[in-house]
């Protein structure tokens, strides 16, 4: 991909031609391959996918043990974040981090995401691809496509008046709140796809896997609990995965430089400048998933998630030697920009490839 201009307002941006682009990341790519960072970690995996469905086995058994409580209520919460691990088992498959084999791979995030957590496999894999090939990117980007929530000034534009304005004024205050509907907009935007596209692998098979757990768990809870109680628990178990899964992945690229439609960039700097890395140790990597070294994970996809905190210090003295900008945080001043820049997206006179609070964050 040729190399264009950045625009100025990204610091420590560095034009270069194509080639020497290509070469800097392909030097990082030697290095890491050299490091054993992409070799398959087994042990790892089988360890917490087994660990996750003798959990949910637990969950289950401790529900029918506990009966009509609103105790119950708690044991939804756990649920809530046992099934976002199941989503994180079915993101890092769904990527070939887990298996060599790339039917293994894909058999194994099909289950994990559709009979332990109900989402659709062949939804989501299409939809985060088109992120990963163009992080941030206007236009191409799904994840910041026109929705509830305007994440680009363009988008802004157009609902500054009235209650679209008063919303957009203070979105970022409401995101997390609305991250409690996340879990229900999932399941609904994954049988809309397996229903309406049939070009979607295996969508039969799939469609089964998510009804027939959706079913069963609905069935369950109404077997176990009266109504009132068990839409408490589906609320509950809905809301902590919602809010969970979410606040994994939003501080990831939210605030971020957002890229123009028809700019180029090379891979390198197309993927770190758009990505943030999130400081926190191992109660923040067990928390979101391994995502909180994104600026690696985007660099390389298939690399197993253990092995991203190892890379790091490989990645970012790399970027620092390029003159590209490597950005990372701790948990809460990632919450807090994301609340900042969608509080504020549209109304700042910013050139749109700049990020919000850069100057001071950076470095």
């Amino acid at each position: 991909m040729t190399a264009q201009p950045l625009t100025p307002a990204v610091p420590g941006a560095r034009r270069r031609p194509a080639s020497a682009a290509t070469s800097t990341y392909t030097e990082l790519a030697a290095t890491i391959r050299q490091s054993g960072l992409m070799r398959r970690r087994y042990a790892y995996y089988w360890t917490r996918m087994v660990g996750a469905v003798l959990g949910f086995g637990a969950l289950v058994a401790a529900m029918v043990l506990v009966g009509n409580s609103w105790w119950q209520l708690l044991l939804a919460a756990l649920l809530g974040l046992l099934v976002t691990q199941f989503g994180f088992l079915g993101h890092d498959a769904a990527h070939r981090q887990i298996f060599v084999s790339a039917a293994w791979n894909d058999w194994t995030a099909r289950i994990l995401s559709g009979v332990f957590a109900g989402l659709s496999y062949g939804w989501w894999r299409g939809k985060h691809n088109r992120h990963h090939a163009t992080p941030n990117q206007e236009g191409l980007d799904p994840d910041i496509a026109p929705g509830v929530l305007a994440f680009t000034r363009d988008i802004a534009a157009g609902r500054t008046a009235g209650a679209r304005g008063w919303f957009l004024r203070r979105q970022g205050w409401l995101f997390f709140p609305l991250l409690t509907l996340e879990g229900l907009n999932l399941h609904w935007a994954g049988l809309e796809r397996l229903f309406r596209d049939r070009e979607v692998r295996h969508r039969r098979t799939e469609a089964t896997l998510v009804l027939l757990r959706l079913g069963l768990y609905v069935t369950g809870l109404l077997l176990l609990l009266p109504p009132g109680k068990a839409v408490a628990f589906l609320a509950v178990q809905m809301a902590v995965f919602g809010v969970c899964l979410g606040g994994s992945f939003a501080p990831n690229h939210k605030g971020m430089p957002i890229v123009p439609r028809t700019m180029k960039l090379d891979f390198l700097q197309r993927q770190v400048l758009t990505s943030r890395n999130v400081r926190g140790g191992p109660v923040v990597d067990a928390f979101m998933g391994g995502l909180n070294y994104q600026v690696e994970h985007h660099l390389f996809p298939s690399m197993p998630r253990p092995n991203l905190k190892r890379a790091r210090p490989l990645v970012r003295a790399h970027c620092f030697a390029q003159g590209v900008p490597y950005q990372e945080v701790g948990l809460w001043t990632s919450y807090a920009i994301v609340v900042d820049y969608l509080n504020n997206v549209g109304l700042r006179a910013r050139d749109p490839f700049d990020c919000p609070l850069a100057g001071q964050l950076r470095g």
